[in-house]
């Protein structure tokens, strides 16, 4: 079977982060207040956790601040890697999780040959963080978490599900971009990047800020098809 990591080009695509990182710098642990209840980032994190041996080795792609998701892994007793574009966010999760090692980086940086090379994983967990990019990059995002994982690793990964793309919206006091799929096409894209999903969840989800609007949150449970 081909290897979909294999055809990536980033050569076609215009990285555009203008004010990205720089949004979430800004907004820092306000993030958490305005979202107290992870219930679905919870949940799969505990289906990683359950499905991996102790001591493997897991990507957590966007981690923010490192809650939840680093931390619980790390007390799991997992080999923790976090990555985000956002420099203030790096900081926090390094505050918030020591056991941790966290890199700041565009998720462009990890594909095959780029410039950051922080080896394989058993898993990688992305959440909320692929909705950042433009749709027309997303397929090459999913080939490079399959790039990160050993044959058959696992994979979870969380949209909003809405039919958007490099959409601007109002986010905790900044602007931010933001894609969607409905949730057929978030499968078809899905599997045609060589997954196979095994379980699935989602959650009506309302912020606790006035800025936010409620949301449908898609949890995907994966693993890689070899």
């Amino acid at each position: 079977m081909s290897n979909p990591a294999d055809k990536l080009d980033y050569s076609q695509i215009r990285l555009d982060r203008t004010g990205q990182a720089e949004a979430f710098d800004a907004i820092g642990n306000r993030y958490d207040e305005a979202f107290p209840h992870k219930d679905g980032q919870v949940a799969a994190v505990e289906w990683l956790i359950g499905s991996l041996p102790t001591g493997s080795r897991v990507l957590d792609l966007g981690c923010g601040t490192g809650l939840p998701t680093a931390r619980r892994l790390t007390e799991a007793g997992f080999e923790v890697v976090g990555v985000d574009l956002s420099g203030g966010m790096v900081a926090l999760a390094r505050e918030h999780v020591p056991g941790a090692v966290f890199h700041q980086a565009d998720i462009a940086d990890l594909r095959p040959g780029g410039p950051c090379d922080v080896g394989r994983f058993d898993a990688v967990a992305a959440f909320f963080s692929l909705l950042m990019l433009p749709r027309a990059e997303i397929p090459l995002a999913l080939g490079t978490v399959r790039h990160l994982l050993v044959p058959h690793g696992l994979f979870v990964l969380s949209m909003v599900e809405a039919d958007v793309d490099d959409f601007s919206i109002p986010f905790i006091g900044r602007t931010i971009r933001v894609s969607g799929y409905l949730r057929d096409e978030l499968h078809e894209v899905v599997e045609a990047a060589g997954f196979e999903i095994v379980d699935e969840c989602s959650y009506t989800y309302a912020p606790a800020t006035v800025d936010v609007q409620p949301e449908e949150q898609i949890f995907v449970c994966c693993r890689r098809r070899d």
